[in-house]
């Protein structure tokens, strides 16, 4: 059997290990890669937040906005939705008009939110015009395509989008009647 030599100097010998031009090619080789993945995250972080949360949140507050609507009665042409909570007055209700346009809004037909949600016009503070800190807008739009039937259009959009992505925009749209009887 063969005896391993175990002075000092074989010891420095036989340690083999890795030299620094070695580590320093492996070092650019991952700076490389990960270089590649950063900008890979940065795009999925960017459609995650406008497709996912953003665009979740527009038709979240379309819907919103469509059910309180919805609650009025047909011939309601005075309740103000425009606030929050609503009044019984000072308001279009469900009279004919508005616009589903985001870039044309009609007066008593559009509401903004904060980032959070939260509407910005209250009975106590209301909004003459939009607000600075708006970050959602809704408009609705009122017609009557036949008797006894009003189409409500509402459209909600997002101020920015992230990554200069499309702006997140939805649009909700539902049909009330007045036939009281099987019409």
């Amino acid at each position: 059997m063969a005896r391993l030599d175990t002075s000092p100097a074989a010891r420095l010998k036989s340690e083999a290990g890795t030299t620094l031009i070695e580590t320093m090619v492996a070092t650019a080789i991952l700076l490389i890669l990960m270089a590649g993945l950063l900008g890979m995250a940065a795009i999925a972080t960017s459609i995650t937040e406008n497709q996912g949360h953003l665009s979740a949140r527009t038709t979240e507050y379309a819907v919103d906005k469509m059910e309180q609507l919805l609650d009025l009665t047909y011939g309601d042409t005075q309740s103000n939705t425009t606030v929050f909570p609503s009044t019984n007055s000072a308001g279009t209700g469900l009279a004919v008009g508005g616009s589903s346009d985001p870039a044309a809004p009609v007066v008593g037909y559009a509401d903004y939110l904060d980032s959070n949600g939260n509407m910005l016009c209250t009975v106590a503070a209301p909004c003459a015009g939009p607000p600075l800190t708006w970050y959602y807008k809704r408009v609705w739009q009122i017609s009557i395509p036949s008797a006894n039937l009003k189409q409500i259009t509402v459209t909600t959009i997002v101020k920015r989008a992230v990554g200069g992505a499309m702006v997140s925009r939805a649009t909700v749209s539902a049909l009330k009647t007045n036939c009281t009887t099987g019409c």
